[in-house]
């Protein structure tokens, strides 16, 4: 395999444009990528996009499902002001104090250009300049007529951040919706590696739907799918100023492969194990509870599913300069790889026996 060979696709998929709900324009990126693996690509009726990919042998054969969520947080429109200025709230979970000065995409009638604005700060009272402003007190300007702006504009357009991705040292991304655009990588590089490989699992490869709103694509997978396995592939914190250790991870050194109670202990027992046999690195995630991915759906689909979760460590989640390392997803598509090449029917069978 040709080192790095989904990361212009990666480029790609940071700089498209897709929030809850409209993940329209990534879904057909996504779709031209998973075509280099598979025929068998289907649509369900959330816009989830899922690519089959056979294992060998005759069926019944098992079904491991691997899941990234190809949608990013936005905002929404909820009101046009007079001049034409937009206000609007969440459709996710941005970080307000991030969103000051940003370029913006206005999803209208037409595509439009817009950045965020607030109250320049000597017009402000001494208590407004000690604290960020609310999201309340920010609005998007799109330089245009209040009269042109709403024949455009309609109150629940959808609005997302304009960010041309950053290739920073050490093989480092820096750019918007890296949450969660990389996992989509790493699915496609765990395909890759499989390609040398042996593996009787069916292998289901989906771009979800809806996750930043309650992991809603990965509700209706799961229920349809019906996987023995299922592993979310999301992003975790990375470490930095501030942050204790015990709630962060190196990037560069590997996936961080969680155990806890949403996870089932054989399947992360098996891709711990795959890593030290494999000597990949990996990191440990310790969730004591559910997690907010799509595993936490997966869990509890019809009569329960087997659950993994790998992340890649980023910095700066939920903001416009999210950053991670290109050596984690490439380390995560192989560990999936080779996990996937060590599950039979006789791992199935086990998963039930703790």
């Amino acid at each position: 395999m040709t080192e790095h060979s989904h990361k212009d696709t990666l480029i790609e998929l940071l700089e498209s444009h897709g929030g809850p709900g409209f993940e329209q324009a990534v879904a057909e990126r996504c779709i031209t990528a998973f075509r280099a693996y598979t025929d068998d690509i289907t649509v369900d009726t959330l816009g989830n996009v899922i690519a089959r990919v056979p294992g060998e042998g005759e069926a019944p054969r098992p079904k491991i499902l691997l899941s990234a969520h190809m949608d990013e947080i936005a905002l929404v429109v909820t009101r046009i002001e007079k001049g034409g200025f937009l206000r609007v709230w969440q459709a996710g979970g941005f970080d307000p104090r991030t969103l000051v000065g940003q370029e913006v995409v206005v999803h209208g009638k037409r595509t439009l250009r817009g950045i965020v604005g607030s109250k320049p700060p000597h017009l402000t009272s001494p208590e407004e300049r000690s604290k960020a402003a609310p999201l309340e007190d920010l609005f998007i300007d799109v330089a245009m007529p209040e009269a042109r702006v709403r024949e455009l504009v309609t109150v629940g357009d959808r609005v997302t951040l304009h960010r041309e991705t950053m290739h920073l040292l050490n093989n480092r991304i820096s750019g918007k919706a890296l949450d969660n655009r990389t996992s989509i990588a790493v699915m496609l590089e765990c395909l890759e590696y499989l390609r040398s490989l042996r593996h009787v699992a069916d292998v289901y490869a989906m771009a979800s739907v809806q996750e930043e709103v309650g992991v809603r694509g990965a509700t209706v997978a799961g229920y349809g799918i019906q996987p023995d396995i299922a592993i979310a592939i999301d992003v975790t914190f990375a470490d930095m100023p501030g942050q204790e250790p015990d709630d962060s991870f190196k990037m560069g050194k590997g996936p961080a492969v969680a155990f806890g109670p949403n996870i089932h202990p054989k399947v992360f027992r098996g891709l711990r194990d795959t890593a030290v046999e494999h000597r990949i690195p990996y990191q440990l995630e310790l969730s004591q509870g559910p997690t907010g991915t799509d595993a936490r759906a997966f869990q509890i689909a019809r009569e329960g599913i087997a659950c993994g979760l790998v992340g890649i460590p980023i910095r700066y989640m939920h903001c416009s300069v999210e950053t991670g390392s290109y050596d984690d997803v490439l380390d995560c598509g192989r560990l999936l790889a080779y996990y996937i090449a060590s599950v039979n029917a006789k791992t199935v069978e086990g998963l039930t026996c703790y």
